[in-house]
């Protein structure tokens, strides 16, 4: 009888798996553009609105999910890359640099560290009100310690209007934007004021908000991980790019440098590089 059951939990497991693996491909880098929502004005313009309602959990758990994220300035631009340790547990090459360089107990280093450490976001899964036609988007936005991020902005409103994720009298919600420079000169975006919309539907057509609300993408579909070969090609200083004459992924730099990684020294190209926009979204928000 034991024999029965184990095997049955085995099948059964084993079914779910392939149901669950046949049910959520993978998506597309065209696809995967589609899904995230930025709040960033486009070069030239110095104010300006979007509109967004949010999305209700089928479980009635938050929508705000926890994400972790390290940014790391390569290849002339600030890349968010996935923290495989924060997020699933798994072995991550940059918190390993992040912890050698905190572990010397030099200032130079644990200045140089800054730069490896995994940052915590929000990831919020909306309705892009500009492009319904793209349906469900992913917003990711970074926490802020001091309590002045957009999270800080949003909660205001569940607290005066209740849940305004409901799919029957929920609210959309209007992000004020607006450019601002950081002392050396660089434009980004800045949430000024979050407001709300008048309550409404989701969707005027119900089997359009059941589709909506019931969409079973999730933020880790949108927002790669990349492997770990990849983060420690990274975590070394080097650019990984892709050889379409080999059809994978390189790796490799022959400049030089020197970061701790995984307890050895490696040469790499890797510079100090401070966050003009300190705890705020960097410029580009890209899901990879």
């Amino acid at each position: 009888m034991a024999t029965n059951n184990v095997l049955d939990a085995v099948l059964n497991q084993y079914e779910q798996a392939q149901q669950k693996n046949s049910s959520t491909p993978k998506l597309s880098q065209e696809d995967r553009l589609k899904r995230y929502f930025a709040a960033v004005l486009p070069k030239g313009e110095k104010q300006g609105q979007r509109r967004l309602r949010i999305l209700p959990t089928e479980d009635g758990s938050s929508p705000f999910k926890e994400a972790w994220f390290h940014e790391i300035y390569i290849d002339g631009k600030t890349t968010k890359f996935y923290d495989p340790d924060k997020n699933d547990g798994e072995r991550s090459p940059l918190t390993e640099v992040y912890d050698d360089l905190r572990a010397t107990g030099k200032e130079s280093d644990k200045k140089l560290a800054d730069q490896y450490r995994t940052r915590k976001f929000y990831v919020v899964k909306v309705i892009d009100r500009d492009n319904e036609q793209d349906g469900p988007k992913f917003w990711r936005f970074k926490h802020n310690y001091k309590n002045e991020g957009v999270l800080d902005k949003i909660i205001p409103l569940f607290r005066s209007k209740g849940d305004i994720t409901n799919p029957e009298n929920g609210r959309d919600i209007i992000l004020e934007l607006a450019m601002a420079k950081s002392p050396k000169g660089s434009e980004y975006t800045v949430i000024q004021t979050v407001m709300y919309e008048d309550p409404a539907p989701l969707h005027e057509d119900k089997e359009q908000a059941t589709t909506w609300a019931t969409d079973t993408t999730t933020w880790r579909d949108v927002y790669s991980k990349k492997p770990v070969e990849y983060l420690e090609a990274i975590a070394r200083g080097e650019t990984p790019r892709w050889d379409s004459a080999l059809g994978k992924m390189v790796y490799g730099d022959s400049t030089e440098g020197e970061v701790v990684m995984g307890g050895t020294k490696t040469q790499t190209t890797t510079t100090s590089y401070e966050d003009p926009q300190a705890n705020a979204d960097v410029d580009e928000d890209l899901p990879f």
